[in-house]
């Protein structure tokens, strides 16, 4: 088995996959990249048993064969060389010996017949969408999602696809964000949840690509099909939340303002307020929003004034400032719009501009008790 490939291009692939692969494995097999070679095609594949992702390379070559190659120890001499053909050749001794233009390095390599098969999918139903649209919408969604290992359909984000809209949902019972696209369509209804890892691997690859992503799914497994790469990983097994029943329909009560404005003003604040409860105070009163915050135990205290847009009662209500800035941080408005009912109701925070046509994000913040 031999083939020669550019250096650099089987750097940039192999280091897409190597995001798959886990810092300690159970098993010694997943340390390494599948390299599966059918004449000028090979295919490489990692895998963490959840997850498995391969991409098709077109290498010189006219022979056939699989052989496992450690991943580290191959990203690392990569990294090294500049762009040059390199030549790799199987030899009897359980050695694949790559040749560059200035020397000769030889791997130990295992049997490929070890590396675990990638999921097949039977009768999978499936939804095409752009994958720059596909990166926002996780991107929109997945810092929302929860740490729980107890409520593992919290730790993902959550797929759910109609022939009127896809939206996709991400919380962690204090905050919620839910994501929609008009524009973009399913055959049939359908839903599943995402966990993280993927999702993270997706984002990276799919920022500001054109190309079509595929997303066929079951039950259990979705996979993503895109360039000449495929992602097959195991959905999260649970029943999702009912997420629109917290979502509350009624908020008389409706604050504009500036974003960035109101994110450094959260952000300053914040510095001022409890370690362990990050509490801020919202106080609005007409056209004025006062925002403050205390830490009783260190007598550190801040308070600012902005000008925004306010229809309603004048009210008071607290929020945990981390997730005020994640969710701001989060959006590319120039303008947000902040609706409340009561102080002890969630709050929802939506961008009042800059949206694509048919995009809607709703993002739910739940409040936090004030000590008067």
């Amino acid at each position: 088995m031999k083939f020669i490939v550019s250096s650099t291009y089987l750097l940039k692939q192999l280091q897409v996959l190597g995001g798959v692969i886990n810092n300690s494995n159970t098993l010694p097999i997943l340390d390494n990249f599948l390299f599966d070679l059918d004449q000028n095609k090979l295919t490489v594949s990692a895998s963490d048993l959840e997850t498995t992702m391969s991409s098709v390379l077109n290498v010189d070559s006219d022979s056939v064969g699989t052989i496992a190659v450690p991943a580290k120890l191959l990203l690392e001499t990569l990294k090294t060389f500049p762009e040059q053909p390199l030549t790799f050749v199987v030899e009897d001794n359980n050695t694949v010996e790559i040749s560059s233009n200035h020397g000769k390095y030889a791997l130990a390599y295992a049997d490929g017949a070890e590396f675990p098969k990638a999921v097949e999918l039977s009768n999978p139903s499936s939804t095409t969408i752009i994958g720059d649209i596909l990166a926002t919408a996780i991107n929109k969604t997945i810092f929302a999602a929860g740490n729980d290992d107890l409520r593992p359909v919290m730790s993902g984000v959550f797929f759910q696809f109609s022939p009127e809209n896809l939206t996709f949902v991400a919380t962690d019972a204090h905050k919620l964000v839910k994501y929609q696209r008009a524009d973009v369509t399913a055959s049939q209804v359908a839903e599943f949840i995402m966990p993280k890892k993927p999702l993270t691997l997706l984002k990276g690859i799919l920022a500001g690509s054109e190309t079509d992503v595929t997303i066929e799914y079951n039950d259990s497994n979705a996979k993503f099909s895109f360039d000449q790469t495929e992602l097959i990983c195991r959905l999260i097994d649970g029943k999702y939340p009912n997420y629109d029943a917290v979502i509350p329909k009624e908020n008389p009560n409706k604050l504009s303002i500036s974003r960035n404005q109101f994110l450094s003003s959260v952000r300053r604040v914040s510095i001022f307020s409890n370690k362990t409860t990050h509490q801020i105070r919202l106080k609005i009163a007409g056209a004025e929003l006062n925002i403050s915050a205390e830490d009783i135990d260190y007598s550190n205290k801040a308070e600012e004034r902005l000008t925004c847009s306010y229809a309603g009662d004048d009210m008071q209500i607290g929020f945990n400032s981390r997730f005020l800035v994640e969710m701001l941080n989060n959006l590319t408005s120039d303008d947000v719009s902040l609706e409340m009912s009561l102080p002890n109701r969630a709050g929802i925070l939506t961008p009042v501009d800059g949206l694509d046509e048919g995009e809607h994000v709703t993002m739910l913040v739940m409040p936090v008790m004030l000590n008067s």
